[in-house]
């Protein structure tokens, strides 16, 4: 399918584009609210400051594709292949990214409040914050998801669910020249995380639960852990 038939098909009410193939596709600025691309192969794709809300992208492939800037809010992109794809300032509130390869994307700014991304593969992801707004993490589920080695820095992680994920080595402290806020893991469930080596300095862990956590070689110089759950079960107070 060319890419004119599909914005034709799309105008006359089509909705349903299964495993179509449009590489190197150019769709900035359109409005594709509720079309169906499942199984489609969209690699290296520009689709930058377009609106996907509700659109269903499972299984597609978007492999490095730009996508920066777009409202993908109540999308379905399960088992999506995101692989060096830049989603900066991208909007997934409410999405569906269960299971969905995002290795080496960029995520800077994005807001992916209450997002779904159960057993994702984030390795290497850049979450830190654009130079106008932080990535956004709140109350997302990621439990299980695979972030080693991902730079979380200043990213807003407010009652996140990251119970069970892989965090070695991934960096959750404050960026520097770049934010003024730390990370903010406040209520975070952590339990049967994998935080060894990683870097939580300066962040915020206030009531987290980090039972069961691996904190091998974590740094938590001036972390805030009041009233956190340590991986031991104790409550962390503070001595004077």
């Amino acid at each position: 399918m060319e890419l004119e038939e599909l914005l034709k098909k799309y105008e006359l009410g089509g909705r349903i584009f299964h495993n179509i193939v449009l590489r190197e596709a150019d769709l900035i600025d359109f409005n594709l609210s509720g079309a169906d691309f499942q199984g489609a192969d969209l690699r290296q794709s520009r689709l930058g400051k377009s609106i996907f809300c509700q659109a269903i992208f499972k299984k597609v492939n978007l492999s490095e594709s730009v996508l920066w800037g777009s409202d993908f809010k109540d999308a379905d992109l399960s088992e999506a292949i995101l692989r060096d794809a830049d989603l900066s300032g991208a909007k997934l509130v409410d999405a569906n990214l269960t299971d969905t390869y995002l290795s080496k994307a960029s995520l800077c700014g994005t807001n992916l409040t209450r997002a779904v991304l159960l057993r994702a593969i984030l390795y290497e992801v850049d979450l830190r914050p654009t130079s106008e707004i932080r990535t956004n993490l709140e109350q997302a589920n990621l439990s299980q998801a695979d972030l080693c080695y991902a730079n979380l820095n200043s990213a807003s992680l407010h009652r996140v669910n990251l119970s069970g994920a892989r965090l070695c080595r991934a960096k959750l402290t404050q960026e520097p020249y770049r934010s003024q806020f730390p990370t903010d893991l406040t209520e975070a469930n952590l339990q049967g995380a994998d935080l060894s080596y990683a870097d939580l300095s300066n962040a915020i862990l206030v009531n987290s639960n980090l039972r069961d956590a691996d904190l091998t070689g974590t740094i938590l110089t001036n972390a805030d852990l009041r009233g956190a759950i340590m991986p031991d079960g104790s409550i962390y107070r503070k001595e004077n």
